[in-house]
């Protein structure tokens, strides 16, 4: 028996680096594409040698994912099935991310030798769009499209079209209103064998290093979402709760848990003591944090419900150490759901007629605070592999973004401009926690910029970004279905085997 349960622990560990591991993989490879993006006019226009530009780009990468809010993060993660988040067997939650990130990785290696710069974001989404369809298609209780947060989607979708737009569009006019009024006729000529004179070198450093740094603060945080998944899986003892939460924050999380189960009971007929303890509330909550979920009675029963059932779990002790590895696991998930449950609520707006709607969100916001946490070792293994990725496979992008856009070469003016409204995007859309493209909306901005220097695009490789682009969310859908599908079958058969 001693030896099934070292057998076992082995086995976790395994599983535990394997998936590590793969996250590691991801954001390297990402590195190829998006973070070889940033450096790919310092490089082209011979401002920094590669070696330089690399490790530089890599320190300010490395500092905008340590700065980061995590907010970008746990956006992607809330993209995947709540069943999956939520339920207690985490051998299906633990096949659904090695499914979602050897997907992503498959794409992200094809389209990097091809010398394409896609978006590792799109890449994600299309694999967790896949996983949810499989998830719900092989589920006797939903329709196949229902596993899919269309609300959530919808939203990554919408900042991911509109970046690049923004990246064309500003580049553009940027252009021109530089041109108008900067009348050095050497910031719009090809770069030379030479490196360029100290003022144009500074600005395209500037320009590179903050894209860099606004590379780290969002893609970086994908990476740091998905591993800070599997340590929750595997590790749930560990990293269900943040264990550096201060008595003082658990206190105040258990006032305000009593102070919101009035507002909540109130928009229950008839509410009553009893009313407090109901069982069916997680099921209730999952159901609502579905796409097809309504509003009921029972939303507002079963939060009362979790409330007090966190409160009262939270009572017991000043601090998360002092709870058992079971009740961690528990009061994740109570937390979990409810805070999800109220942010749904406020973006239906059904938050606007109570009677204290900012006590419910502070009150989501510190439940946030105790689940939705990034170790700095984390944040740290995710920069270095982004920058370890980029001095491995910067060369092919460099030549696409610098040579094979515009029908001329990159002058010092298009990639300055193109990186400084990339920048801007970025940090804009870290500032809403949406997730957006680094690469297309710096590859859209020297678009924009050639069209604005009227020197044109080259056709074909116009083609194959737009096919690139269009391809890639089908493709990793297919992927993520796939590979997910493939990955349950082939464990349900291994269990049968044993059995």
């Amino acid at each position: 028996m001693t030896t099934a349960i070292v057998g076992n622990e082995t086995m976790e560990y395994l599983l535990l680096g394997f998936a590590i591991a793969l996250v590691i993989g991801f954001e390297f490879v990402n590195g190829f594409h998006d973070t070889a993006n940033a450096v790919a006019t310092v490089i082209y226009t011979n401002t920094l040698k590669p070696t330089y530009a690399v490790i530089w780009s890599g320190i300010c990468n490395l500092l905008g994912v340590i700065t980061s809010s995590g907010a970008v993060a746990f956006a992607i993660v809330a993209l995947l099935p709540v069943e999956l988040l939520v339920k207690a067997d985490s051998n299906q939650s633990l096949i659904m991310v090695l499914a979602l990130l050897t997907s992503a990785i498959i794409w992200n290696l094809g389209t990097w030798y091809l010398g394409l710069p896609v978006s590792s974001t799109h890449t994600l989404i299309g694999a967790i769009l896949g996983i949810g369809l499989a998830n719900s298609a092989l589920s006797t209780e939903q329709n196949w499209w229902d596993g899919i947060n269309w609300l959530q989607v919808q939203e990554v979708l919408l900042s991911l079209l509109i970046s690049p737009l923004i990246g064309f569009c500003g580049a553009a006019l940027l252009f021109i209103i530089a041109k108008a009024l900067i009348k050095q006729e050497n910031l719009y000529t090809a770069p030379a064998e030479d490196a360029p004179p100290l003022g144009i070198r500074t600005l395209l450093i500037l320009t590179c290093s903050g894209v860099s740094f606004a590379h780290g603060s969002n893609d970086g945080q994908k990476g740091m979402g998905l591993m800070m998944l599997i340590l929750v899986i595997l590790l749930p003892s560990t990293f269900s709760l943040n264990m550096h939460t201060s008595p003082q924050a658990i206190a105040q999380l258990v006032a305000t848990s009593q102070a919101v189960i009035p507002v909540f009971t109130a928009q229950i007929p008839k509410a009553s003591v009893h009313d407090l303890i109901f069982e069916n509330s997680q099921i209730e909550l999952t159901n609502f944090l579905k796409p097809q979920g309504q509003l009921n009675e029972n939303t507002w029963r079963s939060l009362a419900s979790e409330s007090q059932l966190i409160s009262n779990s939270l009572s017991i002790s000043s601090n998360f150490v002092d709870l058992s590895e079971r009740d961690r696991a528990q009061i994740r998930n109570d937390i979990y759901l409810v805070a999800s449950a109220i942010t749904k609520l406020e973006k239906q707006e059904k938050l606007a007629n109570l009677d204290e709607p900012y006590l419910l969100t502070d009150y989501r916001d510190q439940l946030d605070q105790t689940t939705k946490f990034i170790p700095y070792w984390v944040k740290i293994t995710i920069a270095l592999a982004l920058g370890s990725g980029t001095m491995i496979g910067w060369k092919r992008v460099v030549v696409t973004v610098g040579e094979k856009i515009g029908k001329e070469p990159l002058n010092y003016a298009q990639g300055a401009i193109a990186e400084l409204v990339t920048m801007t995007t970025i940090g804009t859309a870290d500032y809403f926690g949406l997730p957006v493209s680094t690469t297309h909306i710096l590859s859209s901005g020297i678009a924009g910029s050639m069209v604005a220097n009227r020197a044109g695009v080259q056709s074909n490789t116009l083609k194959n970004l737009l096919l690139a682009w269009f391809l890639t969310l089908p493709v990793c859908i297919l992927l993520g279905l796939g590979t997910y599908t493939i990955s349950l079958f082939a464990v349900h058969q291994q269990f049968l085997g044993l059995s």
